[in-house]
């Protein structure tokens, strides 16, 4: 079996070995949600896809530190130096404070991130919190010439950063392309080159999130508070930055330049970016109002949805495709993961309830050899660069075997049961994170009980009904008969029932 772990760095542009900076640690930063509205799909992708990256890692013994942040400030609308931030336009339309907005979306997405089975980051960074941090990066940066002021805001120049690195290297865009393809806006008249971006902006009157700071009264720039807090909590450089496809310009470019100039390292060895989450062929985003929110999945109310889908089913949506291709939202898609879904459920709750016919004598040597091969395939699934649709296909055939064990198609060996075991509830329990469904509502059950109470009762079965008291009863409920019917209330237990 391979045990080498290779990854595509966006920055590199090929699939290369993974070898952490200090062993056996690594740091992961992710770029975290910009929280002025409902977390959707595509924020599913990014926090599912890391999760994984994290939990593999994890099980390869590297002792991982993952900061994904929550952007509070500084987002504006068109991701350049132009509109206005994000936060502040919602505040504004709510008639409420940023930070009521910031704390409001920033419990949602907490809690739709936890239906998926999110695991929480070690650390969760806000912007906000990090504002003496980015002064002084910006200091530094006027220090060493790589940023001017103007009209009390900070820009950095491109042009300076040219003359000593390459702008552009993370992204593959050409430098002379970028000035072709960017005109100078009414908005940008303080910049000396249209391709500058802004570290810290000028706040006026109206601007509703502004601080103090050596230049004036204003706010930081969306890019220098994910370098600040990657470079604060994981060292420079560090292993793993991560984000969507879209971040890659001109969000990450930037921070790496800022980095690059500042700290004079690399802010991150490894660049991995998913890739958009598209409905109707178009990647989804809120400009195009073509998202579908999480709470809309899990209620079926989106108009393209023909029922609700469980949080695990979308997660194991997300899985399916490889995160570096486009993943298409569509009824028929999901209700395949649904499928897929109860099949890998099924498998675990074989391994947990059936016994194997023998692992006390020589199993069934050709289906050991397979279960092997399959096994193994699972790992190297996953050393490909996390290539959890392949992942998928090889538990599935370890599915199919289990299914012909609980059969008693064949026999396994002791070791060989073994490592079936081990391998199919690791991968599908602790690397993907599916968790099992619930099986019922305790209400559901209630109330099918209560159908086999009043059909007992009906037919005279006092046996079944008594005993169908005494059962409920151990479980702090009372059976009641009604003019209506049975019901049911609270069992209300006497001091001596609960300290005889």
């Amino acid at each position: 079996m391979d045990n080498v772990l290779r990854v595509y760095n966006t920055h590199t542009r090929k699939k290369e070995a993974f070898q952490a900076i200090r062993p056996p640690y690594v740091g992961i930063y992710l770029c975290g949600p910009t929280v002025y509205g409902e977390p959707h799909l595509g924020h599913a992708r990014s926090a599912i896809v890391f999760d994984v990256i994290r939990s593999y890692l994890k099980y390869l013994g590297y002792k991982v530190k993952y900061v994904r942040n929550i952007t509070d400030v500084g987002h504006l609308e068109w991701d350049r130096d132009e509109g206005v931030d994000k936060i502040a336009k919602r505040a504004a339309l709510e008639q409420s404070a940023p930070m009521e907005v910031v704390q409001r979306y920033t419990y949602s997405y907490r809690d739709a991130m936890a239906q998926l089975g999110v695991n929480r980051p070690d650390i969760e960074p806000c912007a906000t919190g990090h504002l003496p941090e980015q002064i002084k990066l910006i200091e530094e940066l006027l220090a060493k010439g790589f940023a001017y002021t103007a009209n009390g805001s900070v820009y950095f120049s491109v042009a300076a950063y040219q003359k000593v690195f390459t702008y552009g290297e993370l992204s593959g865009k050409q430098l002379a392309d970028l000035q072709h393809g960017t005109r100078r806006l009414v908005a940008q008249q303080d910049k000396r080159d249209p391709l500058d971006f802004a570290v810290w902006k000028k706040a006026d009157k109206h601007h509703i999130m502004r601080w103090e700071s050596p230049w004036g009264v204003g706010f930081p720039g969306w890019h220098l508070a994910c370098t600040v807090m990657g470079a604060t909590y994981l060292g420079k450089p560090f292993d793993i930055h991560g984000g969507g496809m879209d971040l890659c310009f001109p969000h990450h470019e930037c921070e790496l330049a800022q980095a690059q100039a500042a700290y004079g390292v690399q802010l991150a060895k490894y660049w991995l970016h998913h890739n958009f989450v598209t409905v109707e062929a178009k990647k989804m985003s809120r400009s195009l109002t073509n998202f579908i929110t999480l709470a809309q999945c899990f209620a079926g109310t989106h108009p393209s949805f023909t029922q609700p889908y469980e949080p695990m089913v979308l997660r194991l949506f997300m899985l399916q495709t490889h995160y570096r291709h486009s993943l298409g939202v569509d009824d028929v898609a999901l209700q395949h993961a649904q499928q897929m879904y109860y099949k890998l459920l099924n498998g675990l709750r074989i391994l947990d309830t059936h016994t194997p016919l023998s692992t006390t004598h020589p199993g069934d040597k050709a289906i050991e050899g397979e279960l092997t091969d399959t096994c193994q395939a699972c790992h190297k699934a996953m050393q490909d660069d996390f290539n959890t649709p392949q992942l998928l296909t090889h538990l599935l055939e370890l599915r199919k075997l289990i299914s012909k064990l609980r059969d008693q198609s064949y026999k396994l060996s002791k070791d060989a049961y073994k490592l079936l075991r081990d391998t199919y509830t690791t991968f599908v329990k602790a690397i993907l994170g599916l968790k099992p469904r619930p099986t019922t509502s305790t209400d559901a059950l209630l109330k099918l009980l209560l159908t086999c109470y009043t059909s007992a009762r009906s037919r005279q079965d006092y046996d079944q009904v008594d005993a169908l008291r005494r059962a409920l009863k151990k479980q702090g409920i009372d059976v009641q008969d009604t003019a209506r019917g049975a019901d049911w209330h609270y069992a209300i237990r006497s001091a001596s029932d609960i300290h005889p």
